[in-house]
């Protein structure tokens, strides 16, 4: 195996079985009486969320959730979000998580799917406008009062200002309200969980295009990621910190790295329904999160939020993390230069709870997504021939072995071998390892642009168009092109306050890509498209090249 590209698990790493809700109980114990979120104003304790998710637990198993019962949340950040996810794994449920901004078509699919038979939503016309045409396929509808977790003035502002906002609820069945599920039994009965494979969680990969696929992530997946995550997260002061939670937790990277952890740390989470940049502003300076996580879209937001606001004093971040999407080292520098405090890159995806990279604050990297997780064992492999293991440095395909790796994709047999060689996991993504072990990803096989037979990657035109002071985001995609096949496109945003014509951005990208990468146009536009996470979204543009060129 000599001058193979592997990074070796550390072999001190021996993950503990345990429930991925024995985190939270561990954690009741201990901070009982200290915060556990801040959602808008509203405070809960570790004791009373304990409380709620027993009691949660309890009505859930009343209404015959139990091993092998599949349970949607169609929820935006809110407490319901932390109490019915702990509650469906502490009644032995499986918790599968939903975007509600998808359309109707998009849910449905994902609920045959999973065969989901109880979901979990809020009492917004803006969730139930998709749910309500479904309910037949449900046993039962669980509705939550938004005006319920709110403070007592917003509660009331909300009854009157945003009442349109509000669904008419069917009375009876299938729908039950979070007040009726919780006025039974205050304990749920005891489950024997089989962490090894009793399914925590069913978790969509990539997009909203496609057939969909729910990664298996099991109990002992998610706590063995927690667990990989504290001994790579710089040192913090278990229930002594705040962290801000921004990011859905519908999505694997906040369902992990935000709650999960946070609350194996007894932090206080500083809950945001939704990306609301005023709001979102006024609770950093007010609550002095001083851990934040985010995508680079989010930072770049801030940054701008920030200078345009004259706020200055973020000495109270500890560190930064950022995961979900490529950050450039335009916006990395920026951030930093702004704040003084560090951005620790990490890498991951849904079919490994997430994270399988992470930088170390005492050894960053530029450039690289950081070591592998311990534990975890990263190998690169041909793409053509994933039985060849590729030489250290060699781009190829990152493959993943630890014990974060999903089960597989739930009733997709031929789909779960397609992504497994050797019994590794093939993530799609093309990267290599430097003599470090540190990983560099240079971008995915499927957004790879193949342009008179040679590989063009987009993210290496996107690093060049940051490094122009006057992008703020960047897409490059590939379009059709009659002469080689494909060819490169960027679209970008321009920063506030700053101007530039495509031909300027051209000349620029000239001198920092070869002949081949130079993209054949320039667009600008006000705004790019965004996954809900924040992430740029190149999908959208490829389809719109490809409405373009028929």
């Amino acid at each position: 195996m000599e001058g193979l590209t592997m990074a070796r698990p550390a072999p001190e790493f021996i993950a503990t079985s345990a429930p991925a809700f024995a985190w939270l109980d561990d954690a009741v114990r201990q901070f009982g009486p200290r915060p556990v979120l801040d959602f808008l104003g509203r405070r809960m304790t570790y004791a009373e969320l304990g409380r709620q998710v027993n009691v949660a637990a309890a009505g859930l198993q009343a209404l015959g959730v139990a091993k092998g019962v599949n349970v949607g949340l169609c929820l935006p950040n809110c407490p319901y979000s932390i109490i019915l996810y702990f509650a469906v794994l502490k009644a032995g449920g499986t918790v599968v998580n939903y975007n509600p901004l998808y359309t109707l078509r998009e849910i449905e699919a994902q609920v045959k799917l999973t065969r989901t038979t109880i979901m979990v939503t809020l009492d917004l016309a803006l969730i139930q406008d998709k749910i309500g045409p479904l309910a037949s396929l449900f046993r039962h509808v669980i509705v939550c009062s938004m005006a319920a977790v709110l403070p007592p003035l917003k509660a009331l502002a909300f009854r009157l200002i945003k009442r349109k906002e509000l669904a008419r609820i069917p009375v009876g069945a299938p729908y039950v309200t979070f007040a009726q599920l919780i006025a039974g039994a205050p304990m749920p009965q005891p489950v024997s969980i089989d962490v090894a494979h009793d399914i925590a969680v069913l978790q969509f990969t990539g997009g909203t295009t496609g057939t969909p696929k729910a990664a298996m992530l099991t109990h002992a997946n998610l706590s063995a990621n927690i667990q990989q995550i504290r001994l790579a997260f710089p040192p913090v002061a278990a229930g002594q910190e705040r962290i801000l939670a921004v990011l859905p937790f519908f999505h694997v990277f906040a369902m992990t790295a935000v709650m999960n952890l946070g609350i194996s740390y007894g932090l206080e989470i500083l809950l945001l329904p939704r990306l609301d940049l005023k709001i979102l502003m006024q609770t950093i300076v007010k609550r002095r999160p001083t851990i934040l996580p985010g995508v680079p879209t989010l930072f770049t937001a801030i940054c701008n939020a920030a200078q345009s606001g004259g706020i200055t004093d973020f000495s109270f971040l500890k560190f930064c993390v950022s995961g979900g999407a490529p950050l450039s080292a335009e916006v990395l520098d920026r951030f930093e230069r702004l704040t003084g405090c560090a951005i620790l890159e990490g890498y991951g995806l849904s079919e490994t709870s997430p994270a399988v990279c992470f930088n170390r604050a005492d050894h960053i990297k530029r450039g690289s997504v950081g070591p592998a997780m311990p534990g975890t064992t990263i190998e690169i492999r041909d793409p053509a021939n994933p039985e060849i293991l590729l030489p250290q440095g060699v781009r190829g395909e990152i493959c993943v072995r630890g014990p974060q790796v999903m089960l597989g994709y739930f009733e997709k047999p031929e789909e779960t071998a397609a992504v497994m060689t050797a019994g590794a996991l093939r993530t799609g993504d093309i990267g290599y390892l430097d003599e470090d072990g540190c990983l560099f990803i240079v971008d995915r096989i499927k957004d790879l642009i193949i342009c008179g037979g040679y590989n063009v990657y987009p993210r290496v035109i996107e690093e060049a168009a940051y490094q122009h002071q006057a992008v703020q985001d960047a897409i490059a995609i590939g379009i059709y092109d009659k002469y080689r096949g494909q060819c490169p496109k960027l679209f970008v945003t321009l920063r506030p306050g700053h101007d530039a014509a495509p031909e300027e951005i051209l000349a620029f990208l000239a001198k920092h890509l070869n002949k081949i990468e130079i993209p054949k146009s320039v667009e600008i536009r006000d705004s790019l498209p965004k996954t809900m996470v924040g992430k740029l979204s190149k999908k959208e543009l490829i389809e719109e090249e490809k409405i373009r060129v028929k």
